[in-house]
């Protein structure tokens, strides 16, 4: 939002959102015995790991100089965990706990993100993948396993089309669409296949809305009427409002056109490491959609939850009992 348009409320209510995230966040770790630590730029090295329960935030700088925030936790075969367009790693706190018990999880705030820089440049899923591709080289990570939710689920895509197999052993792909736009003339079927939700003209109306003075309001409209299912408590949509709101919203909003003019079909059919594909009944996203995509990669398994198991677009936070455990039935069956 053009802070030179903010009034003295929003500021305040900026500053209260703030506030309640890291809260929040801390509030949790606490509970689960969950330590964070802050370090420089340091590499760390795959085998040393992180003492599970306990999460360190370090920080890897780009090609091109921008510096992004990753959460690391246990010790074994990697995971890298991709938030979706505009969410943070810190929302993946329940699934980092629960994986580091047994491997070594990274969470990857992408470029404008979270505690990410928030450079003017870079807002396209070639870069983002070209991050995620320079992040595991740094790290030495090989064989690892991505898992992406939504917008995440396009930087693996973008990475797979750029860099195939490449340090890539397994994925877990959480409720994205291969085709987030239609385009004139699709039938019914073509949209429910391909999930896609906005119409060019919607499309462009909603990034417009989110770069504008309403930016904020957009975004929270989102995130209350989309994204979770209407028993999911308000202090935790609040709490991911203001996650949400660390990426400034015209860059959000430039990313967002970017992500959902691709069409993934061609590089879905060219998968073939094992992957995990997880839906939900309530989200925005057609489920037939996901059975499209575990239909196309060899062997792919799927699991759509249910509207009252926390089927939203966010299911891996409404219920993450039951994610967890689908996951790690997953990652052991890749062994």
């Amino acid at each position: 939002m053009n802070k030179t348009n903010a009034s003295p409320n929003t500021n305040d209510q900026n500053t209260k959102d703030k506030q309640l995230s890291r809260r929040f966040f801390l509030t949790s770790a606490a509970l689960t015995g969950v330590s964070i630590a802050n370090s420089g730029c340091s590499v760390i090295n795959i085998s040393s790991g992180i003492n599970p329960g306990e999460i360190k935030q370090s920080f890897f700088k780009t090609s091109d100089g921008v510096k992004l925030s990753y959460l690391e936790s246990g010790r074994g075969r990697p995971i890298v965990m991709i938030p979706g367009w505009s969410q943070t790693a810190a929302m993946f706190q329940d699934q980092i706990t629960s994986f580091a018990e047994k491997y070594h999880v990274f969470a990857l705030d992408m470029r404008g993100h979270g505690d990410s820089d928030k450079p003017n440049h870079g807002y396209r899923m070639s870069r983002l993948a070209k991050d995620l591709n320079e992040f595991m080289t740094n790290q030495g990570l090989d064989k690892a396993t991505l898992v992406g939710h939504s917008m995440g689920c396009s930087v693996i895509w973008a990475h797979w089309d750029l860099f195939g197999n490449d340090r890539t052993g397994s994925m877990i792909l959480i409720d994205q669409a291969p085709c987030t736009t239609f385009g004139p003339g699709w039938t019914d079927d073509e949209k429910a296949e391909t999930g896609a939700v906005f119409s060019p003209q919607t499309l462009y109306d909603t990034t417009a809305a989110l770069a504008g003075f309403d930016g904020e309001v957009t975004t929270a409209g989102l995130v209350n009427g989309m994204f979770f299912t209407k028993t999911y408590p308000e202090s935790k949509k609040k709490y991911a409002l203001a996650q949400n709101l660390k990426f400034p919203r015209p860059e959000a909003a430039k990313l967002l056109v970017d992500h959902c003019v691709q069409d993934w079909r061609d590089t879905i059919i060219r998968i073939n490491v094992p992957t995990l594909v997880v839906g939900g009944k309530a989200s925005f996203f057609n489920p037939a959609s996901q059975q499209w995509i575990a239909s196309k990669i060899p062997k792919a398994k799927i699991e759509i939850f249910e509207t009252d198991e926390g089927g939203s677009h966010f299911m891996f936070m409404e219920n993450p009992q039951k994610f967890n455990k689908i996951a790690l039935d997953f990652l052991r069956s890749t062994i």
